[in-house]
């Protein structure tokens, strides 16, 4: 029988309530990782625990508002605490945007995204790296977007968020490179999630803009196919791949 491929590997999810967090909880938990699901959304975790345990596999849930830098800390200390040393950080929470484009954008839209989406991926990936350099190992995926990749894809503050995700997970993969830490990204374009319930009041200018790309969307993915590559990228068989922005968009972007 194969070795399950992330057997023992203490795995920190965020966003792991639901979509492509719970997906990849449960489909890391399967191939051995020790998972803990981190949410907002307390009884969502709760909920995907519930299945990765009664399916035999380990994880638990931890609250945590990923915008705060103290529920951050608090996050990695619960982990540690339950699980041991962290081996993989799944920077996967985020919200998006409504769609404003630049002329329109408001000051709370603008610190609302870029806090959930891009200060929290940093917060992370610091807390990460200090756990990771004593041991010289370990590994980072960020979930980014298409729209962190292409200009019309979602408003100003979504893309700028995701944009600086990209660039992030770039930097960081090349500063720690000879540390044995390694730190990619996946893009999604369109998928079945809840993300659409962050969106809020509906910039109608900025959302007639972007609908035009929408024209050459493929049908949505699933999250399943997220945590298909995900689990790949963190895992052994991806130790030469570093510094990736790999779009997973059923072909999207190749437009």
């Amino acid at each position: 029988m194969d070795k399950p491929l992330l057997a023992g590997k203490m795995t920190i999810i965020t966003g792991a309530g639901s979509g492509m967090g719970a997906a990849m909880a449960k489909l890391f938990a399967s191939e051995g990782a020790k998972v803990v699901a981190a949410d907002l959304n307390l009884d969502r975790a709760n909920e995907v625990v519930s299945d990765i345990q009664k399916a035999g596999n380990q994880a638990i849930a931890v609250k945590a508002n990923v915008a705060n830098q103290a529920d951050i800390s608090a996050m990695f200390s619960s982990a540690k605490e339950q699980y041991g040393p962290v081996d993989i950080l799944v920077n996967n929470a985020g919200i998006m945007d409504n769609m404003a484009a630049v002329g329109d954008l408001e000051d709370d839209e603008w610190t609302k995204v870029m806090t959930v989406n891009t200060n929290s991926v940093m917060y992370g990936m610091r807390a990460a790296i200090q756990e990771f350099l004593p041991r010289h190992t370990g590994v980072i995926l960020n979930i980014a977007s298409v729209g962190g990749t292409n200009g019309a894809r979602a408003g100003a503050a979504y893309t700028a968020s995701k944009h600086a995700v990209v660039g992030l997970t770039k930097n960081t993969a090349y500063m720690y490179a000879n540390e044995g830490i390694r730190v990619n990204a996946i893009a999604p374009g369109g998928i079945a999630t809840n993300i659409s319930q962050s969106m809020g009041n509906v910039n109608q200018f900025g959302m007639k803009r972007q609908m035009t790309g929408m024209q050459t969307s493929p049908k949505p993915g699933t999250p399943d196919e997220i945590a298909n590559v995900a689990l790949f990228l963190v895992s052994d068989g991806a130790r030469y791949i570093n510094g990736a922005i790999v779009p997973v968009d059923g072909g999207w972007t190749a437009y």
